[in-house]
């Protein structure tokens, strides 16, 4: 029995470990924005991963950049779009996260700025402290739209 806890806490270290390289790797292979060639790893906290079907992945350092790539590769089908949880710099699903809009913290790539966040309660405390509206992913999608085409 002490062994078979052993080994289950030891798969937890090991998939805990593999989940942080596969953040970092997410920057050490896609250092730059595609786009616009700003640095993913200082503006990790924004930076979005962009998977297609066939395999290919796109990064870029923010939400604006990811739908500059994605119109410009709209024909390609969707596998996931990934996003920086605005705290902790982990990788999550863009349509699960909490969205905010707006608020006292400078965006990136864009006046309007747009955060994602793992927890609900994590949007909502950011919020309080700086301002912004919570939003789900289409709504922040639609927004960065029309922020592109300004």
């Amino acid at each position: 029995m002490k062994n078979a806890w052993m080994a289950v806490v030891c798969l937890g270290v090991l998939f805990l470990c593999c989940s942080a390289a596969l953040c970092a790797d997410d920057i050490a292979s896609r250092r730059f924005c595609e786009n616009c060639g700003m640095d993913r790893q200082e503006f990790g906290y924004a930076r979005m991963l962009v998977r297609f079907a066939d395999g290919s992945q796109v990064g870029t350092c923010s939400l604006h950049c990811a739908v500059v790539e994605l119109e410009k590769r709209k024909r390609q089908k969707l596998q996931a779009i990934l996003v920086a949880d605005r705290d902790s710099r982990e990788l999550i699903d863009a349509a699960e996260a909490t969205w905010v809009m707006g608020g006292s913290k400078r965006g990136v790539m864009t006046r309007r700025p747009k955060w994602a966040f793992a927890r609900k309660s994590a949007a909502e405390e950011f919020v309080k402290q700086h301002g912004g509206t919570l939003l789900d992913w289409q709504s922040a999608y639609r927004a960065g739209q029309a922020d592109a085409a300004r």
